[in-house]
């Protein structure tokens, strides 16, 4: 992979090409590329020995219907009268929390990747939900595909370990005396993360995507932009917020009480399911060499900076948009999850025969637990 005005290929081709001016990385090619080349092949033969398509099927679709439902209904509920006790918006409220986390995770994530359809017409329509959650697609895109997936857990690159002196998430970043308490304060911030995106990360990130030239991949002037998210959060807080407060019949303080716990939960667990993916006691952090390059090939790097975790819970990996199959999906962004179960089968008895690690927990408590006591040694200087 190379990166610097040139089309960024992941290790799956078919992944989104997009046009960068940032500074280049370049992975070791010649590092294991047998174990690249094989696990592609033995993917990609799983789908077409099985005529299986790569993008959502049945079950995916189902799935979107209910996480839409489950946002979208409790709210009408509410703006109908149906619901019109304090309690029972309240109420309505918490189940739209899970309502955003779901979306976030299962719907808008495989659409915004590419992975819901073969169209991409559809997976702009899709991925455009995100905007009714208050967030704005093309930063999505170029924090997460584009950062995140690129250059997961190197220093100055990957803006998922990158939060300022707020918290330490890595090993080769400063530490500060406040960080020491870092394992207590992290819930608490986790819980502001959707809170501060709707209200300002889209503003922040937008002027820093600008001056890294990133606008051009997304075919985006800064005005049009800005223009764009000013129009969409105006809508957004007038619809979820304005609209509720002026017909719904219960006191103000109800409404925006349960607008900021909906956006405390949704959060607080799509944080939880991120960060116990890469910020943990298995996986490794790295900082890019002189020549802004590192020692691994792009997948081994994967395999190496990412976990998976409670993979036998199906209920669980429903949810969560098989984000607790966090290799698979860094191997192959545009496969849909709802493929990832059977292609983790492929991926570790792959990585079993070359060698390479495959760090995976078997429920998501003990990733939980691997996170704090990776924030507690960061914190308190032991890593």
């Amino acid at each position: 992979m190379v990166i610097g005005k040139k089309t960024i290929t992941t290790f799956d081709e078919e992944q989104i090409s997009i046009i960068l001016s940032v500074p280049t990385i370049k992975f070791n090619h010649k590092d294991r590329p047998e174990f690249q080349k094989e696990l592609r092949k033995r993917v990609n033969s799983y789908f077409k020995d099985n005529g299986i398509s790569k993008y959502a099927n049945a079950e995916m679709k189902l799935k979107t219907l209910f996480m839409i439902t489950l946002y979208f209904l409790p709210f009408i509920l509410m703006l109908t009268g149906v619901v019109n006790t304090s309690a029972g918006v309240m109420g309505m409220w918490f189940i739209m929390g899970f309502g955003v986390a779901g979306i976030g995770l299962s719907i808008m994530h495989d659409a915004n990747h590419g992975a819901y359809s073969s169209d991409k017409r559809v997976n702009k329509v899709v991925g455009y939900i995100l905007n009714f959650m208050g967030g704005f697609p093309a930063n999505w895109r170029m924090q997460h595909n584009v950062l995140h997936h690129s250059f997961t857990n190197i220093e100055g690159y990957d803006e998922d370990i990158e939060k300022g002196d707020i918290i330490r998430f890595s090993p080769n970043q400063r530490r500060l005396a406040g960080h020491k308490y870092q394992v207590y304060y992290a819930p608490i911030l986790y819980s502001l993360l959707t809170i501060y995106w709707v209200l300002f990360k889209d503003i922040e990130q937008l002027i820093r995507y600008n001056k890294m030239g990133l606008l051009e991949g997304q075919n985006m002037t800064f005005g049009k932009a800005l223009m764009e998210i000013i129009f969409n959060k105006i809508w957004y807080f007038a619809l979820t917020l304005v609209l509720p407060i002026m017909i719904v019949d219960v006191p103000t303080y109800v409404i925006v009480s349960g607008f900021i716990m909906m956006l405390a939960m949704s959060g607080l667990i799509l944080a939880l399911i991120f960060q116990t993916a890469h910020v943990i006691e298995e996986t490794e952090f790295f900082v890019a060499g002189s020549e802004a390059s590192v020692e691994d090939n792009f997948a081994i790097h994967q395999m190496k900076t990412t976990s998976n975790y409670a993979n036998n819970s199906y209920w669980f990996s429903w949810f969560v948009g098989g984000l607790n199959f966090q290799i698979e999906h860094h191997l192959f962004p545009n496969i849909c999850h709802v493929h990832y179960p059977q292609i983790s089968k492929i991926v570790r008895a792959t990585a079993e025969e070359h060698g390479v690690v495959y760090n995976s927990h078997a429920t998501f408590w003990q990733a939980i637990v691997s996170h704090f006591s990776i924030l507690n040694k960061l914190g308190t200087g032991k890593l």
